[in-house]
């Protein structure tokens, strides 16, 4: 009795296995056993982030340049570029496409971003090595920061010399005039004028207190502060400063707790007060 039980068991295994194995067809992997998967080709885009440093909101005058380039072999075409105008909304996702023959294995690629908005550029702190050498093709993130205008770039070179004034070689000088008194003091560096501090008082009518820069003998910045009297705050702060092609560089106007752009009349004004201030406080040599 025994035996008749174990040769039904044994039956019943093998009849199950026999189905299991009909049934499931697709479970073969073949003849060398491998599962089967999908090719897999070269990149063909680039793709990530990019983010702005500060607390800064581009204008809608700005356009955002993204490169993808060989810097191994410089100077060659991009490999990808793309233009974004206006690019207004920080952060903002990018994606390069490119053609993969394109690509020499051994070279090294990097994302080069310029975001322009007027005088104002942003450009990337460090560089985004992506594509080649082991570097990512997806979620690259690019950082830009804002370089400092030609303008903000001679205010800080003004400044610079306003600070260096006390160690260079000084004389002074009176004048009366009809409505007004002047005094001014004239800073030399190698027996160039390099400085001129003019003060103005015209009794009640005001006061103003203006400092001349110059460049080879010629006006280079000039910041003017006019107040109601001599100790008086200033209502009103106007700069100029003129490039190396006498081109209107900087232009100023700050009153009232805001800046704006110093009309071209009035910093011609400037320029002429300039020279005409030089002119009497060297006796008309210029220096």
């Amino acid at each position: 009795m025994r035996s008749v039980v174990w040769s039904l068991m044994t039956v019943a295994a093998v009849a199950l296995a026999g189905c299991s194995n009909s049934s499931n067809p697709s479970s073969s992997t073949g003849a060398d056993s491998t599962e089967a998967t999908a090719p897999t080709g070269p990149a063909t885009s680039v793709s990530g982030t990019i983010t702005l440093r500060g607390d800064i909101k581009p204008s809608a005058q700005d356009k955002l340049d993204i490169s993808l380039i060989d810097v191994t072999a410089q100077g060659s075409a991009p490999l990808a570029t793309k233009t974004i105008a206006p690019a207004t909304t920080f952060p903002m996702t990018y994606e390069l496409d490119f053609n993969p023959a394109n690509v020499a294995p051994n070279d090294l690629y990097i994302v080069q971003a310029t975001l322009t908005d007027g005088d104002r550029h942003y450009v990337m702190p460090l560089q985004a090595p992506v594509l080649t050498q082991g570097h990512p093709t997806t979620n690259v993130a690019v950082q830009l920061a804002p370089e400092q205008t030609p303008s903000e770039k001679m205010l800080v070179a003004f400044q610079d010399v306003q600070k260096q004034i006390g160690g260079m070689k000084r004389s002074s000088g009176t004048q009366l005039q009809k409505d007004a008194s002047l005094a001014w003091q004239v800073f030399r560096d190698g027996g160039e004028v390099k400085f001129i501090r003019e003060l103005v008082d015209y009794g009640d009518k005001g006061f103003t207190s203006t400092d001349y820069a110059y460049k080879d003998g010629k006006p280079w910045v000039v910041q003017q502060q006019k107040k109601s009297g001599q100790t008086a705050k200033p209502s009103s702060v106007d700069t100029a400063g003129w490039g190396d092609d006498g081109s209107l560089v900087l232009k100023t106007h700050e009153a009232g707790g805001s800046t704006q752009s110093l009309g071209d009349d009035d910093a011609a004004n400037l320029q002429q007060q300039s020279k005409a201030i030089l002119n009497l406080a060297t006796g008309g040599k210029g220096k």
